[in-house]
This record gives C-alpha cells, sequence and structure tokens, in this order.
C-alpha cells in the first residue's frame, strides 16, 4: 500500500531503530533527479536544541517504513556517509523548488512550493504543488499538478504536457486518481 504525502511534511521527523532509540530527525531530502522522479535519502539532523546537521545521511535502501510520525530503521548501521548518499542525488537532478512550470506549448502555470510523493517501498515523486498563475484561472492559489512518469528538468523550468492543466486538484484527496488518470492518457489511454 502507498500513500501520497507533500515532501515539506516528512522535514524534521524524528528517524527511530526498530529498538526505539532516538537518533536523528530528516533535515532534508535528497532527490535521485526529477527525470528519475525518486527519493535518494534524506540528510540528516541531530536531536535537540542545539544539535547541528549529521555527517551521515540515510538512503532510502535503508528506511524500513516511513510513517506518518517516524522514519523507521533497522539500526544505525543503516545510516551511510553524508556525501555518499547527497552524490547519488546531485549526479541526476536538482532541486526543483522555486523553478517555474512550463507547459510545452509555452504557458506558465507557476512557480513549484512543495513535492507530492507517493511512498510506498520506494519514494516517487508523482507531482508538484504550484503557487498558479492566472492560466489555471485558480486566483493564485497553490494547486496540485501530476507529473508524467519522467520529466525534463533545466534547473530553472520544468516542461511539463499541456494536458496537464486538465488533471489540477486543490488537495491530496483524489490526486492519486488524477495521477493515474493523467499518465493513462499520455500513454494513448482514455
Amino acid at each position: 500500500m502507498s500513500v501520497l504525502m507533500r515532501a515539506t511534511e516528512i522535514m524534521k521527523r524524528p528517524v527511530v531503530t526498530l529498538a526505539g532509540e532516538d537518533v536523528a530527525q530528516i533535515k532534508d531530502i535528497v532527490y535521485a533527479g526529477a527525470e528519475a522522479g525518486e527519493v535518494a535519502g534524506f540528510t540528516l539532523a541531530g536531536r535537540g536544541l542545539f544539535s547541528g546537521p549529521r555527517k551521515e545521511a540515510l538512503p532510502w535502501s535503508a528506511v524500513h517504513g516511513l510513517g506518518r510520525d517516524a522514519v523507521m530503521i533497522a539500526d544505525e548501521q543503516a545510516l551511510d556517509d553524508r556525501q555518499t548518499v547527497v552524490e547519488k542525488g546531485e549526479a541526476r537532478g536538482g532541486d526543483v523548488l522555486g523553478s517555474r512550470v512550463l507547459t510545452d506549448d509555452g504557458v506558465d502555470l507557476g512557480k513549484v512550493v512543495d513535492v507530492i510523493l507517493e511512498v510506498g517501498r520506494t519514494a516517487d515523486v508523482v507531482g508538484y504543488a504550484i503557487d498558479s498563475t492566472e492560466a489555471l484561472g485558480r486566483d493564485g492559489r497553490t494547486v496540485l499538478i501530476p507529473l508524467p512518469d519522467t520529466i525534463a528538468v533545466s534547473g530553472e523550468a520544468l516542461i511539463v504536457p499541456s494536458a496537464t492543466t486538465e488533471f489540477v486538484t486543490d488537495d491530496l484527496s483524489g490526486f492519486g486518481a488524477a495521477v493515474e488518470a493523467f499518465r493513462t492518457r499520455l500513454r494513448g489511454g482514455v
């Protein structure tokens, strides 16, 4: 079973071992590139008021479970060198927050403010939350747009098919169905 969640909801979640030891908190998400649409892992911060970034990071492959209240790992052996995890993400893509979203026919849909993940055995990027432009007729509200299976990212703009505008939703409720319908249409389905 998979669930949809906003990437910002994962920030600051505690990382806890199956034995119950609270070892860190999520600092940031490392994406394996927008083209791959996957989460490579997480950078970590220590727990407590004066704790800073940790030298270790958590690769996605070592996540035992990502729940509403915590990220579970088997034990601290699951942590890896921070640079190793970060380089895996940087080698395939960059950060998309703040990027403009343009359709393939040149319409500016808005600016990315969050990433929507489908979390199960993997964590895949399935959409973005964007602050919409007038082109979407949503009065500048934050809306969710589905993404195709792969997408081109330049670092400044994301190019999506123009059909994206037909599958925009206002919240996560029903967004999974919108993503599936959008992808089916792109594959030539009804």
